[in-house]
């Protein structure tokens, strides 16, 4: 009797013990599946060009299965491991309350915080005097953008690719300005948020390469930010508000705005400025 008891108490424990690693295993499966303002899709993909992995979340448009012939806007957001969760909800808001477009957001993730891990030191900076050896990896993660990510995101999902957005915050930002001057067509949208330029700063005054479409740059300043962080923000877009560009360029202020915390004011401001002729449509079919 006392074998029989202690032989079903462990196949009690065995039971509990499968049942545990099954619901772990489904739940780092779809982490997402009960977050429906995060909900779309998720792959990995190890990069060629600069040889990490990287860890892609999508948020896909309320109304995606219900209209199987659309294509929608795509917006890309740096530092996916922070703005993707922040970004992806805060879309759909404005959505609901600005009639901004439902979008695609896709999140470029490293999966991690540890610089050991997280390369964006390597991969928002371009080579110059005070960069350091090895950290130059701008050219390779446009390459990993422009020939794996687009590409493999867009086979996935119903993307409008003339309505491409890249989005960065800090030295994020710095990487879409350097983006923007590199290759202006890749994106019809760019939103820089307190673009960090301590470093690969005279790149940013290059001269751009042609461009076949003009497309549309937003740069955003928060005022509250390090004085020598708005002097650049401010100094970039004067420079080149005096010159020939392929952008229709602008810059917005925000008066109480922080260097971080203020990137869901920043996005949408600037994403109502990119969209505003569908903001304006959806705004006067809603009062017809």
């Amino acid at each position: 009797m006392r074998r029989r008891l202690i032989a079903l108490l462990l196949a009690g424990v065995q039971a509990l013990a499968l049942s545990s690693i099954a619901h772990a295993r489904d739940a780092a499966t779809v982490p997402l599946d009960h977050l429906p303002a995060l909900r779309g899709d998720y792959f990995a993909i190890r990069s060629q060009a600069t040889g990490r992995e990287y860890h892609v979340y999508v948020r896909l448009p309320e109304g995606y299965a219900q209209h199987p012939d659309r294509r929608w806007p795509v917006v890309y957001l740096l530092d996916g491991d922070s703005l993707f969760p922040l970004l992806a909800p805060t879309h759909l808001f404005l959505h609901y309350d600005e009639q901004l477009p439902e979008a695609i957001l896709v999140g470029i993730a490293y999966g991690s915080f540890d610089p050991a891990v997280n390369a964006r030191h390597i991969d928002f900076s371009d080579a110059a005097p005070d960069t350091p050896q090895g950290e130059a990896g701008a050219p390779a993660f446009l390459a990993f953008l422009r020939d794996e990510l687009l590409p493999e995101a867009e086979r996935r999902h119903r993307v409008d690719p003339r309505r491409r957005v890249l989005v960065g915050q800090s030295r994020g930002g710095y990487f879409v300005l350097w983006s923007a001057l590199r290759e202006p067509d890749l994106f019809w949208g760019r939103i820089a948020s307190n673009p960090a330029l301590s470093r690969g700063r005279a790149a940013l005054f290059a001269p751009p390469a042609s461009a076949t479409t003009e497309t549309r740059l937003v740069v955003t300043s928060g005022a509250r930010d390090l004085d020598y962080r708005v002097r650049n923000a401010h100094d970039w877009h004067g420079y080149w508000s005096r010159r020939d560009h392929p952008w229709e360029l602008e810059l917005m202020v925000l008066p109480e705005g922080t260097h971080a915390a203020s990137i869901g004011e920043a996005y949408r401001r600037a994403m109502l400025h990119l969209f505003r002729e569908d903001v304006a449509r959806a705004r006067a079919d809603g009062e017809g």
